[in-house]
């Protein structure tokens, strides 16, 4: 028997009895238009499997696989993906607690941990989503160029940039319709992959009818050496492999924190959408990578030389078995995965410029919303680092390729700390205040195990990002400078805000930590998520 929403004319009251009380970094409430919650269940769960997969998956992995093996990165995959389902499970409890209109990791951090760690990290998040816009935008133009055409580089970025733009300020239920239509186009294309994959493996390709099983581990080889020879440089291939591969999942927990505060029912959505990257982890990534890797070789000359979609092993592969025009229909689904991926993008830079402003760490102006829910004005500015993507037409395609990657890749990393240590924060919080798991709409099995591991993990693989300019006759000032410049700006942020509010200290109590602002909203409209986190059997305790 399904429960009866909450009636909106009785007050609304906190778990533990508590009366809220509004702080520096919570959303107050407040007369003024706001975001709207147009993103419905089916929008969220799409979003949760593909809303981020952009290029990476397709294009930029031939990289790696080039210089490291297929055994190297599929457990480089392994190991980040366990990474990604730490921080998912644990930016999901405190999300489902308190899914309020613009809620973000920045205002979580400003609220659990400290306002200058909230400053820093919004910032942060800011620009890196921003550039990613150029950066998928600039990708999707270099992957048109696959087909010979007279129009300008110049020309084909502006066409995606004016789409791009002009969907994000649409209300959000159509980002939400053209994410669900988008991510299905992406979660087709590697389904078909995957099949395509398993027929080559069997002996299926119409040229030799050779069966592949995996025969390129043994030949070329399983594991590349990178720097230098032996097992030293194996492992050196294979830490190379963890670094890079992250930007294939860069920012996808963090996009349902921020569509949390525009989500019908997040309460119950939410719980539903973090289990579906269980699923999205297993396939499109590790089975994803497992896949290139038996029907690719690591030697295929495209993958190091080509540019675009020519350096993607699936379209090398698909050119080796000798089917004629699928490559064309991969090249179009890549297209609109890096639309896609540069939508939501620019979607979560906008919304993090909103949440700033709400929070009070950025200009009110940007807090500003149209009938529609729509923060017009953020979005004008965030869009101004897709200009960025300019910058390839002079540059020349790798050059701007490589040099967002190491930027946001960084980031990624800086970004996935800061989740754990705000989420050890919040439970933290949650253990003195009183607040037992009976109390939380979602609470996962995993943590805070998972997120302790992201903590400690992800500052290591930060610090190696660039470890190649290190060893003799590799040093490279440029190299070293996009390794690590996302670091140091996050660090010269924090320290000035922190000079600036010395008076503030480094860390709130786990005390004076605000479980409950926002909290009458939330109960009002959805109470406890209509038991989605009260009944738990067998696999609902596995999936959480």
């Amino acid at each position: 028997m399904s429960k009866s929403p909450p009636s909106t004319d009785a007050k609304p009251v906190d778990p533990l009895g508590r009366t809220p009380s509004y702080a520096e970094g919570q959303i107050l409430p407040s007369g003024a238009i706001h975001t709207q919650r147009g993103i419905k269940s089916r929008h969220a769960q799409m979003m949760a499997i593909g809303g981020t997969i952009g290029t990476g998956l397709f294009v930029g992995v031939g990289e790696v696989l080039a210089l490291a093996g297929p055994a190297n990165i599929l457990l480089a995959y392994i190991a980040i993906c366990i990474v990604v389902y730490a921080i998912i499970t644990a930016t999901n409890e405190m999300n489902t607690y308190l899914p309020t209109s613009g809620c973000s990791m920045a205002s979580y951090a400003t609220r659990f941990v400290s306002p200058s760690l909230g400053f820093a990290l919004g910032l942060l998040y800011w620009y890196s989503f921003g550039i990613i816009v150029a950066y998928e935008v600039t990708a999707a133009a270099v992957v048109i160029s696959y087909w010979p055409n007279p129009v300008p580089l110049a020309a084909w970025i502006t066409i995606m940039l004016i789409i791009v733009i002009a969907l994000n300020f649409f209300p959000v239920r159509y980002y939400g319709e053209s994410e669900f239509w988008f991510a299905s186009l992406k979660v087709f294309l590697i389904i078909g992959l995957l099949i395509l994959s398993f027929i080559l493996f069997w002996g299926g390709g119409p040229a030799s009818h050779a069966r592949l099983g995996f025969h390129y581990w043994r030949d070329p080889g399983a594991m590349n050496t990178y720097l230098v020879s032996g097992p030293t440089g194996r492992f050196c291939a294979f830490l190379h492999t963890l670094c890079y591969s992250v930007f294939s999942f860069n920012f996808a927990p963090e996009l349902l924190v921020l569509a949390a505060g525009e989500m019908q029912n997040p309460r119950k959505n939410l719980p539903r959408a973090a289990k579906q990257y269980f699923y999205r982890l297993l396939i499109f990534y590790i089975l994803g990578v497992l896949a290139i890797g038996v029907i690719c070789p690591s030697t295929a000359s495209g993958l190091a030389t080509g540019t675009g979609v020519a350096a993607s092993p699936w379209v090398i592969a698909i050119k080796r078995a000798g089917i004629h025009g699928l490559d064309s229909v991969v090249n179009a689904v890549i297209i609109t995965s890096a639309w896609s991926s540069a939508n939501s993008y620019l979607y979560m830079s906008s919304r993090t410029l909103y949440s700033l402003a709400k929070t009070g760490s950025a200009p009110a102006l940007f807090a500003r919303c149209n009938r529609h829910g729509v923060p017009h004005d953020a979005v004008l500015v965030s869009s101004l680092f897709s200009l960025l993507a300019y910058m390839d037409c002079g540059a020349g395609a790798s050059t701007a390729f490589n040099w967002f990657v190491n930027i946001t890749t960084t980031a990624g990393f800086t970004s996935w700390t800061c989740c754990g240590i705000i989420f050890l924060r919040f439970r933290k919080a949650c253990t003195v205040q009183g607040l037992s798991g009976k109390d939380m709409p979602y609470r996962s099995m995993w943590q805070p195990y998972g997120a302790v591991l992201a903590t400690l993990l992800c500052p290591i693989l930060l610090l190696c990002n660039g470890f190649g300019v290190f060893f003799r006759g590799e040093w490279s000032v440029s190299g070293f400078w996009t390794s690590y410049v996302g670091l140091f700006v996050f660090l010269a942020i924090y320290a000035t805000h922190r000079v600036v509010r010395w008076g503030d200290g480094w860390a709130r109590g786990p005390e004076e930590v605000d479980l409950v602002s926002g909290l009458e909203e939330v109960l009002a409209l959805w109470g406890d998520g209509d038991g989605e986190g009260e009944k738990r059997g067998f696999w609902r305790r596995v999936w959480d």
